[in-house]
């Protein structure tokens, strides 16, 4: 058996940087890092958009809005510092309609509530910045998001972790657990702090320690269009003005680090979590989870989870996509776009109020801590997230 000071679960961008951060603040702990594939950050911090988000979208007292603009500041610098790339493009919000205005009007206040930089400009300033932009009467321009490459940060932090000692065992699936034992598919790992952070299975594991009884993951697929267009062809991340009722932003326009354009992405059901495409990962026991969970939002949701799902499902359509985007954008073509890899979104449900959790959970107590819901903007608040992980522990652990 492999003993440590702290345990943790998940080898992406929350499990690293709080591994990370856990070295650096507990002088000569042992740090151990268990993540089940063979490669860190193969889900979902790997298949990340890469944005690094303002913060403007949340409200101020919320762990999101919190987290966000630090974050994006920790890990623009920690690019920078590093060497890996970053597209500093900004990000312009439009309204499609008079109806929205009041929406947009919203998103700058909760901006000056966050204390993030954000701008209201005209159509014709919206223009300045990209001419293929369109816009109602005015847009939001918020001059801080930008684009990196998820894989090259997470490949650094990696580097980072193993050379401040951080013990990373690969391949190694967490399978129960027992005690103040873990139990693996190669073996024990013994802990006096357990940190898990593994994504879509951590409401199970959650589960084996006492928590998530309130929580469930339900799984949403994200699919984004590539455009064959030659780099630079947008200035600009584009985004839609987003519905309040949902945690997702809309099909919208990101711009690649390399200066590539795509569109998307869905947040279309998945049947069990790691169904990224046709029966890949099929897993029974999931599918019959994931759709009896399905049905019950369909019939009992506090929110339309059948419009949600209906509008969602329309956009295995490539022609629906590229509708959807050439509201935001003029000269968009299906025939520019081709399908890349999908992504899947790790959403937490309450189960008592039948909703979707809107911002980070976490729930623990003096011996480990679960990081039930670390959706989008996750990879932008990783530092910041990995800091308040730190000070729980500090201030309730029995070590």
């Amino acid at each position: 058996m492999i003993s440590s000071d702290f345990l943790v679960v998940g080898g992406g961008i929350i499990g690293l940087t709080v591994a990370k951060k856990l070295k650096e603040s507990f002088h000569g702990s042992r740090v151990v890092l268990l993540e089940k594939e063979p490669i860190c950050g193969l889900h979902a911090s790997g298949r990340n958009s890469g944005v690094l988000h303002a913060g403007f979208y949340y409200s101020a007292n919320s762990l999101k809005a919190r987290f966000s603009r630090e974050g994006n500041r920790l890990m623009t610098q920690y690019c920078l510092d590093k060497n890996l790339r970053i597209n500093k493009c900004g990000k312009l919000v439009v309204a499609k309609n008079e109806n929205e205005l009041s929406r947009l009007n919203d998103l700058l206040e909760r901006g000056k509530a966050n204390q993030v930089d954000l701008k209201k400009i005209s159509k014709y300033e919206t223009k300045e910045i990209e001419p293929r932009a369109k816009t109602f009467e005015y847009a939001l321009f918020s001059p801080t998001t930008s684009s990196i490459d998820p894989n090259e940060a997470m490949g650094a932090l990696k580097d980072d972790a193993l050379k401040e000692g951080v013990e990373i065992h690969l391949s190694t699936e967490y399978v129960k657990r027992e005690g103040k034992e873990i139990l693996t598919n190669v073996g024990r790992f013994g802990y006096d702090f357990f940190v898990n952070a593994a994504g879509l299975y951590a409401d199970k594991i959650a589960l084996d320690f006492g928590f998530s009884k309130n929580y469930r993951i339900l799984p949403f697929k994200g699919l984004y269009l590539y455009s064959n267009e030659m780099p630079g062809k947008l200035n600009a991340h584009i985004y839609p003005v987003p519905d309040p009722l949902y945690p997702f932003l809309g099909v919208h326009f990101t711009i690649t680090v390399d200066g590539r354009l795509k569109i998307g992405p869905t947040a279309i059901p998945a049947f069990w979590r790691e169904q990224y495409s046709g029966f890949e990962n099929f897993e029974f026991k999931e599918l019959a989870e994931i759709t009896f969970r399905q049905f019950g939002l369909l019939a009992f949701s506090k929110f339309d989870f059948k419009k949600l799902a209906f509008e969602e499902l329309k956009k295995y359509s490539k022609n629906r996509m590229t509708q959807l985007a050439s509201e935001l954008v003029s000269g968009v073509h299906s025939k520019q776009f081709t399908w890349g890899k999908a992504g899947i979104r790790a959403q937490l449900i309450n189960l008592n109020k039948r909703t979707l959790e809107m911002d980070f959970v976490l729930e623990g107590d003096d011996s480990s801590l679960h990081i039930l819901n670390a959706v989008s903007p996750g990879f932008t608040c990783a530092f910041p997230m990995a800091d308040y992980v730190c000070d729980h522990i500090k201030k309730n652990a029995n070590i």
